[in-house]
């Protein structure tokens, strides 16, 4: 399998995309809030760029069936139902609902990847669904990390790296340098990856903005086994087991 990496949504384009399976990360922390809610039994996620887009969407639905949720700079946007906790989105509050989505990276990414194959949502919440999924299909990857504002963030990496060592364990892969290098990153923090991000700006500002609970949840590893797919607008699960 051929194995692209793109270290912030800033460096899609359609020629890296296009004929390839796409999965989006951004650990902490809209895909892990995603998957969290798609578990939770909300009835689709439906990804925006801009908070003006989230509004028309929400004022053109039932009030009591859609969520507005999101962030800028990691702060609940004004107005909105949630910021961007994967622990505000119970099961006993979204059950059933739409959920508009929009956050500072990961809704970016995921908006910027529309020119591939499939788009898988991924975390390390449900990173052994997601690659099996991708062994089972067998199709060159690009795998896309949100990043922080445009750059690169090692917690996006960590699990990338997870996905490009778990595919080779069971198949040959080609990669890039970048690849190589956070498979290997990966796997010598496998253990304690709370250790490899201690130093991580976007982990450090979690911890230090009140936000560690959210962070520890985000690093929990195959607590789900669902795999969400990103098709017309709106992301779904394609699988439960």
């Amino acid at each position: 399998m051929n194995i692209d990496i793109m270290s912030s949504f800033k460096e899609v384009s359609c020629d890296r995309i296009r004929k390839r399976n796409i999965v989006v990360i951004d650990v902490l922390r809209a895909t892990s809030t995603i998957v969290t809610a798609l578990f939770n039994k909300a009835s689709c996620v439906i990804p925006v760029e801009h908070i003006e887009d989230a509004w028309e969407i929400y004022n053109k639905e039932l009030e009591n069936e859609t969520i507005l949720g999101g962030e800028r700079d990691a702060i609940i946007i004004e107005g909105f139902h949630f910021g961007n906790s994967p622990l505000s989105y119970t099961e006993e509050k979204i059950k059933g609902k739409k959920i508009v989505l929009t956050t500072t990276n990961g809704t970016r990414a995921i908006k910027a990847c529309n020119n591939g194959k499939a788009l898988y949502i991924a975390s390390f919440l449900n990173v052994s669904a997601i690659v099996n999924q991708l062994i089972e299909e067998g199709e060159d990857l690009a795998i896309v990390c949100s990043g922080t504002k445009g750059e690169y963030s090692m917690d996006d990496s960590l699990c990338a790296g997870m996905i490009i060592s778990l595919i080779n364990e069971s198949q040959n892969i080609v990669t890039t340098d970048l690849g190589w290098t956070i498979k290997k990153l990966y796997e010598a923090y496998k253990e304690n990856l709370h250790a490899a991000l201690k130093n991580c700006s976007h982990y450090k500002r979690l911890k230090e903005n009140d936000a560690g609970d959210d962070a520890d949840y985000c690093l929990q590893i195959d607590i789900y086994d669902i795999i969400p797919v990103y098709e017309d607008g709106c992301i779904s699960l394609v699988k439960e087991k």
